[in-house]
């Protein structure tokens, strides 16, 4: 039988735990707020994701959960594999790649500036392009997507600064590649301060 799908999304997610979620953004609204922004997130990933035509994979940091946001009979759940964030994406495409997938595209599950439409288009760039990357405004990136699997993508990176994208452009350099446009991933209070759909998890932030 052949595969539904030649199309893969895979969804690193972290365990939403209080005290062990967005530690950066906790240390400004607190980790109960953290918390629930991120729960928030997580329900707006599920929202522009689940309809996707592509097989989904959810990557859990910490404990695959059974009965949570991600629907069972939409995504196929599974532990993050490697000592650091770079080799548990390598993990992630080979095994994808090794199951017969031939575009695959990872995105984390922090991104409000996401939609439907920006993954259907990436998955669309691959027909011409060999990779794709979706490039972060702090210097990191919230996308990338290929077609073909490049070891160098995920070694010799300080994962979670701001030389990521630099150097991952580096990487890509001789290769066929496309830079979408940049957007913002949750990490910070000022990512969200201004933003109206986060507004009603940082009311406490006015009395202080």
């Amino acid at each position: 039988m052949g595969k539904k799908n030649s199309n893969l999304l895979l969804i690193f997610t972290r365990n939403p735990e209080l005290g062990k979620c967005k530690t950066r953004l906790a240390a400004k609204v607190g980790d109960k707020a953290a918390l629930e922004i991120y729960k928030f997130l997580l329900e707006h990933t599920v929202s522009f994701t689940k309809g996707l035509k592509a097989e989904k994979q959810v990557f859990y940091s910490n404990t695959i959960w059974e009965d949570d946001v991600w629907d069972n009979s939409i995504y196929d759940k599974k532990l993050q594999n490697g000592i650091d964030l770079g080799i548990r994406m390598r993990n992630a495409f080979q095994d994808g790649f090794v199951s017969g997938f031939e575009k695959i595209i990872i995105i984390g599950s922090d991104m409000h500036d996401l939609s439907q439409e920006d993954i259907e288009r990436a998955f669309a760039k691959l027909d011409d392009h060999d990779y794709v990357i979706g490039p972060a405004e702090d210097g990191g990136y919230y996308l990338l997507g290929m077609t073909k699997f490049k070891n160098e993508l995920f070694e010799n990176k300080e994962w979670g600064t701001e030389t990521v994208l630099t150097r991952t452009l580096e990487d890509l350099k001789t290769e066929n590649y496309l830079c979408l446009e940049a957007k913002n991933d949750v990490d910070l209070y000022e990512d969200i301060k201004d933003i109206e759909a986060f507004q009603p998890y940082l009311k406490h932030m006015d009395n202080d």
